[in-house]
């Protein structure tokens, strides 16, 4: 899954969340200022139990909570990364132009 920012007069670089290994989650429209946040572990075992994970495969998963101006949600996954670079909102890159990635957690 990925969630892309749209750029803006001060920066024309957009930033990715590329979300991989996506096993549930619970999105607004869109987010306005979002931060990505860890979960305690009663939140974190509901989600779990809502989205039918076994007990042994926890471990190997992440659950991140996603927090904005404009909502709340959650992500369970296995990896996420952020990705600087590229101008489209919405068109495919150029595939000369580079993606940086800047920071990355997995499971």
């Amino acid at each position: 899954m990925l969630l892309r920012s749209a750029p803006d007069p001060s920066n024309s670089e957009r930033l990715d969340l590329l979300f991989e290994g996506v096993e549930a989650i619970q999105l607004v429209t869109r987010y306005e200022a979002l931060e990505l946040h860890t979960l305690d572990d009663a939140e974190s075992g509901r989600i779990f139990e809502m989205s039918g994970v076994p007990a042994r495969w926890r471990s190997e998963r992440l659950i991140l909570g996603l927090r904005s101006r404009s909502g709340v949600g959650y992500v369970q996954c296995q990896k996420v990364s952020a990705l600087l670079g590229g101008t489209e909102v919405i068109a495919p890159d150029d595939p000369s132009g580079s993606v940086e990635i800047i920071w990355s957690l997995r499971s």
